[in-house]
């Protein structure tokens, strides 16, 4: 179940701003309580109730078999105390009980806070269709923003520069953690889900650098992040591209494929309008 800071924090990944107040106003009428009706409280019972609760619990057992022999009386299980011996006499709780009350102990340290996974990635999305994404907490420079420009170029891809996003994860410290990959990618997803008001549209997802943490959030599995839905392709950073021809020239191939894949979905979207 999703606790209220992690759906707070949720909700800010998609860009939606939830407002809590801090403070009261001057002469602001205060805001109407819930009358909540309290229990009871049991009456208090005396030391002369739990006495004769003990001994009409004594006189409705049962008494036992007379014993047959020295070496049967030793082995013979003693008989647990009644609730009304413990609660007077203090008596401890069988193994069996103390068990059963450790249970829940163990449940609650298996479900202790865990530490949250830590990445970030500068993100665009090109003419709202396809997911640029830059691992890293460092924003492109003029430099990497003309060579993606010109990848894009080379791959035959004609469209106005991508405006990158810084994305953080998690958005807020301190809050509590169960399950940290699984909490990770509900963000990440709500964070593209609320991009929807800007009117990206992903139909495929392409990741300049690798990143071990931010790989692992988006599941990618050759060329497909089945996180999203979409087909993927990874490919070397903007910075290794940019001090590396080897690496260039072992790119062009791959970006002629993305090339004609613009091109048919660009045709696709125009024939359907």
């Amino acid at each position: 179940m999703t606790s209220e800071p992690q759906r707070l924090q949720y909700l800010e990944a998609m860009g939606l701003t939830a407002w809590v107040a801090r403070y009261a106003l001057p002469n602001a009428h205060p805001t109407p309580a819930c009358e909540w009706e309290l229990p009871e409280r049991p009456p208090e019972v005396g030391h002369g109730q739990r006495l004769q609760a003990l001994l009409d619990e004594a006189r409705e057992q049962p008494a036992a078999p007379p014993a047959e022999s020295p070496a049967q009386e030793r082995t013979e299980r003693v008989p647990r105390p009644g609730k009304a011996r413990a609660a007077l006499l203090g008596d401890m709780a069988p193994p069996e009980e103390v068990s059963a009350e450790a249970e829940p102990s163990r449940a609650m340290a298996d479900e202790a806070p865990r530490e949250a996974l830590r990445f970030a990635f500068q993100v665009a999305c090109l003419e709202g269709r396809w997911l640029l994404v830059l691992p890293g907490d460092q924003a492109p420079g003029r430099p990497q923003l003309m060579l993606l420009a010109n990848i894009l170029r080379a791959a035959g891809i004609e469209s106005p520069p991508p405006v990158f996003q810084d994305f953080r994860w998690p958005l807020q410290e301190g809050l509590p953690v169960q399950e940290p990959l699984v909490e990770a990618r509900e963000g990440l997803k709500a964070f593209v889900a609320g991009a929807s008001r800007r009117g990206w549209e992903p139909e495929r997802l392409l990741v300049f650098g690798r990143d071990e943490v931010l790989e692992q959030v988006l599941s990618l599995e050759g060329e497909h992040c089945p996180l999203f839905g979409l087909p993927a392709w990874q490919g070397p950073s903007l910075a290794e591209l940019a001090n590396g021809a080897e690496a260039k020239r072992a790119l062009l191939p791959r970006l002629l494929a993305l090339g004609e894949a613009w091109r048919e979905t660009q045709g696709g979207a125009s024939s359907e309008q």
